[in-house]
């Protein structure tokens, strides 16, 4: 509603992570606050759905920072 673009990471249903697991990654996340780090904006925990809510950044992701393409040749061979 302020205009920020966000990022969204819903966990999948199979993942095995349950409900005191996501909560306490989100207490994680939220104590951790770096430059280099995206900030948690907020969280979703309704009806068993898992959804986390980041700041967007537009520039790649992390593992093209320390990877590379080299991820890439790893991933495709």
């Amino acid at each position: 509603m302020d205009g920020r673009h966000i990022a969204v990471k819903k966990l999948s249903h199979t993942s095995g992570q349950g409900i005191l697991e996501f909560k306490n990654e989100i207490l994680l996340i939220a104590k951790l606050q770096h430059r280099n780090l995206v900030t948690l904006i907020g969280f979703c925990l309704e009806n068993q759905e898992k959804i986390l809510i980041y700041e967007y950044v537009p520039n790649r992701s992390l593992d093209y920072f320390l990877f590379g393409n080299q991820l890439l040749h790893h991933i495709f061979r």
